[in-house]
């Protein structure tokens, strides 16, 4: 990982810890350097789940046709009008970063708008909490959040057995994060 250098500044999510503050919803325009198309058969039904339960906001609609959501920058999703949606959700998932503080209240507003479209959370390996929420269009979306990096833990361990060991500039300690 020598080639590799700390480029946090280019990124919306804040240093992992319990109190890291999730950054406002990001409104300014930009070219989207990659974004997901979800389509839906309930296009008002599919927003409504995604703002209400998962955050986003509603960047601009075509009635009817398209609705680009967005929560943080570089957080784009394109929810497009279509026949019909797949039966259960594939194997690939999106996975979106959040702050340990926004995983409670996501797992209750999701389970809110459908009892059983949340799994999770659960600790990962690399040093995140995750949960994964199957949406209306059978979208699998996991939602992760870094904890703090704790260089004496198991954790820590496996992944510099691997090559990744944390930076010791500022936002370099990596939360589990190459």
């Amino acid at each position: 990982m020598s080639d590799y250098y700390n480029a946090f500044e280019m990124s919306p999510v804040p240093p992992p810890g319990p109190d890291a503050v999730a950054p406002e919803p990001f409104r300014g325009i930009y070219g989207m350097p990659a974004f997901v198309t979800i389509p839906t058969s309930d296009l008002a039904a599919s927003v409504d789940f995604w703002v209400r339960g998962l955050g986003f906001f509603e960047l601009f609609s075509i009635p009817g046709t398209l609705t680009h959501l967005r929560r943080w920058a570089f957080q784009d999703v394109l929810l497009v009008s279509a026949e019909s949606v797949p039966e259960q959700a594939p194997a690939m998932s999106v996975s979106f970063a959040c702050v340990l503080g926004e995983v409670d209240s996501l797992v209750e507003s999701c389970r809110a708008l459908r009892p059983d479209s949340v799994d999770g959370p659960r600790d990962t390996p690399w040093t995140t909490r995750d949960v994964e929420v199957i949406t209306p269009e059978n979208a699998r979306i996991v939602f992760t959040a870094a904890k703090p990096f704790d260089p004496d833990s198991q954790e820590a361990k496996d992944l510099a057995a691997v090559g990744i060991t944390p930076s010791d500039a500022g936002r370099g300690d990596n939360g589990g994060h190459a």
